[in-house]
């Protein structure tokens, strides 16, 4: 089970399983921590969703700039034009204009949004992706419980497994594979879930 309530993650093994008692009673903690932002700036897969997001972020802003002054040279050229025109028939070129450049910002505007809505989902997903591989360290280290380390004042040496979690998702599942994380124009599919690398998984 998992609940995410903004910062803190608590994650429950339920049963907690045969490999909770892989550990003896001295090496076993109920309770162990993790730091999920590290778990996504250091993760393979993390850091190729930020790379994906910046890459995307200054396309847009490229194509924001290019846009912009166009427009610019446009309204420049309008204006040039109104004092060789009557005020009726420059009327409907400039509300025509005004028309379009309101249509291209909120445009812009809606692909601002995607590029965010992208990037969370990129990163939900990537915890989905992920949850199996913290259950089988979890039930590793023996504890039933997994806490955001934000949440926790004090903690005892050895309990984080940031770390360990970190080398064994980098080495499942790597960058999460080739297909786009972030896709502002439509034309790729999302990534597929993996699948369950926990040991219960296997046949």
């Amino acid at each position: 089970m998992v609940r995410i309530l903004g910062s803190l993650v608590v994650i429950v093994a339920l049963a907690a399983g045969p490999a909770a008692h892989a550990q003896t009673d001295a090496a076993a903690t109920p309770i162990v921590v993790l730091n999920q932002e590290r778990l996504l700036s250091q993760s393979l897969y993390g850091q190729r969703i930020q790379r994906e997001v910046e890459a995307a972020g200054a396309a847009l802003s490229a194509e924001n700039r290019e846009i912009e002054a166009r427009l610019t040279e446009e309204e420049l050229a309008l204006t040039q034009r109104r004092a060789t025109m009557t005020p009726e028939a420059f009327r409907p070129i400039a509300e025509e204009f005004d028309t379009r450049v309101s249509g291209i910002r909120s445009a812009q505007e809606a692909k601002s949004r995607a590029l965010q809505q992208q990037a969370e989902a990129a990163q939900q997903a990537f915890f989905e992706i992920a949850f199996p591989i913290l259950i089988e360290v979890l039930r590793g280290r023996g504890a039933s419980i997994l806490m955001d380390n934000r949440a926790v004042l004090l903690s005892a040496d050895g309990i984080d497994i940031t770390e360990e979690a970190i080398a064994l998702i980098n080495a499942r599942i790597g960058e999460g594979g080739s297909v786009p994380l972030i896709d502002l124009d439509g034309t790729a599919r999302p990534p597929a879930p993996a699948p369950d690398p926990s040991p219960e998984a296997a046949p």
